[in-house]
């Protein structure tokens, strides 16, 4: 069923819905539990620059951009923010490699591999958990990047500026010609994802590197106005030196992980694909530590180059572009940050919900049907609007994001401390009584038994004010909760 070769070529894999020469449906497999999106894979046939790949359009982003660039920010000296990205995207690493393990081995994707520690139906609170986060960022990544496309449009046809004034030509909070610039983006979204996972792994390959060349032209071409010597890399004042900087750095550090904690939770889902667990980690060590701090280092220098050049500090790579006194220049940076954001989009927010909504019905829900359906639901909860309200967005994303850690440290710990990292792929698929991860109802209490409180203990940091400054640690503090619990309620129960 798998294979052992890890290569660090381009490899071909199969799609969503695979012929049956791709997939394993055994004739004892549940109805209620599979379809041809969720079983096994056969063939498992992506290589080391297919992951490599995937974190490069997951980190290649606005939203990627500004996260490195806002490090710079925080009273640090470089040398400083350089420690703690380096820390941050290696904890990343390890955790990555850490979950994509059980996924890779069997062959089956995140929700699917969750139903060995909550049971075979209790699987669907991690899966719709994880699906309703990545629901509502798939809307506002769409929307962030329709604000790219804006400027292109603006660029070319100056006269529909007053369409792209939401009080002039608006409808339920977006202008006009906001409402095109979503929809296109939205359609080629949703063209990619219908060709299934083959288009989406072609997308990925090329869309990172895309956005490489530009990022190199982009620092080139704010360098060569400014001159090197003009160009101060600590694009805030020091303030912390010392003792002082600790504090300050474990933050950072904690902003690193919490940033790619979604992708991450549900990197089986592509994990699954790869030949080998080697060549996982081969394409993760390069697309994250390496990957990671190049992007960074680029990052910093086009960010910083914007001050002696436009007299303000800029950290909106769109931003950015849209100031330089070139049509070429702007279309080009515009349009390949609106495509990066389109990959990030489909890896993180599109493929997720996919196989998360598939799992509640596999029947009824393909893996395509379930995309769309959070597709269609993104333009319904009006994302513009959520963006636009930062208590909105605090309260709705942090208390969902809240279950991630939670979520992540129970399938962990059953994985590799309950399992031993022995898992029986057909009891995946069987509702048989005597199953192996059937439990009564479905649903294995000490799974629930575990999450639950820890994800109140996360929710807490976020909705109590003086709590407030843990926030950024609630990954953290809910995986490690989530972890020890799991483990006591387990052991206290065999003893």
């Amino acid at each position: 069923m798998h294979t052992s070769t890890a290569g660090l070529g381009v490899s071909q894999a199969p799609s969503p819905d695979a012929d049956n020469e791709d997939i394993i449906i055994k004739p004892g497999y549940s109805p209620r539990l599979v379809n041809a999106d969720l079983a096994p894979l056969k063939h498992q046939r992506w290589g080391a620059y297919n992951i490599f790949a995937f974190w490069m359009s997951d980190v290649h982003s606005v939203g990627g951009y500004i996260t490195a660039g806002s490090l710079f920010a925080l009273g640090l000296a470089s040398w400083q923010v350089l420690v703690c990205l380096l820390v941050g995207i290696v904890i990343v690493q390890l955790l990555a490699n850490l979950v994509a393990k059980p996924s890779q081995v069997t062959g089956v994707p995140y929700a699917v591999i969750s139903r060995a520690s909550f049971g075979v139906l209790g699987a669907n609170i991690p899966a719709v958990t994880r699906g309703l986060i990545a629901f509502a960022w798939y809307g506002i990544q769409t929307y962030l990047a329709s604000s790219a496309l804006i400027i292109v449009i603006l660029k070319f046809m100056p006269g529909l500026a007053p369409y792209a004034d939401v009080h002039q030509y608006g409808f339920v909070g977006l202008s006009s010609l906001g409402w095109v610039a979503y929809m296109v983006l939205w359609v080629l979204q949703a063209l990619v994802f219908w060709k299934g996972m083959e288009a989406v792994r072609i997308f990925i390959d090329w869309a990172g590197p895309a956005v490489y060349v530009v990022m190199f032209a982009l620092a080139f071409y704010l360098v060569s106005k400014v001159g090197l010597s003009n160009i101060d890399m600590n694009l805030g004042s020091v303030k912390f030196t010392g003792l002082q900087a600790l504090p300050v750095m474990i933050n950072a550090i904690a902003l690193v992980v919490s940033y790619f904690s979604g992708p991450l939770l549900n990197f089986g889902d592509f994990a699954r694909y790869s030949k080998s667990v080697p060549a996982v980690k081969t394409g993760n060590f390069w697309g994250l530590p390496v990957n990671f701090l190049g992007f960074s280092v680029l990052t910093v220098i086009t960010t910083a180059a914007t001050l002696p050049l436009f007299g303000k500090l800029i950290t909106d790579p769109v931003e950015t572009v849209s100031h330089i006194n070139s049509t070429f220049a702007v279309v080009l940076g515009a349009m390949t940050f609106t495509l990066a954001t389109m990959g990030i989009n489909i890896v993180a927010n599109f493929v997720p919900p996919a196989f998360d909504f598939s799992n509640v019905a596999p029947q009824t829900i393909s893996w395509r049907m379930g995309g769309m359906i959070a597709a269609v639901g993104s333009i319904f909860i009006t994302p513009w609007n959520i963006y636009n309200n930062p208590d909105v967005i605090h309260y709705t994303l942090d208390i969902l994001g809240s279950f991630i850690g939670p979520l992540f440290g129970i399938l962990i710990t059953d994985y590799y401390l309950i399992k031993k990292q022995r898992i029986d792929v057909d009891a995946l698929y069987s509702m048989e009584k005597t199953g192996r991860y059937w439990y009564r109802g479905g649903v294995n209490p000490k799974a629930v038994a575990a999450l639950a409180p820890a994800a109140f203990i996360a929710i807490l940091m976020v909705l109590v004010p003086v709590l407030s400054s843990l926030a950024n640690f609630t990954w953290f503090i809910g995986c490690a909760t989530a972890t020890v619990l799991y483990l006591v309620i387990n052991r206290s129960s065999s003893m």
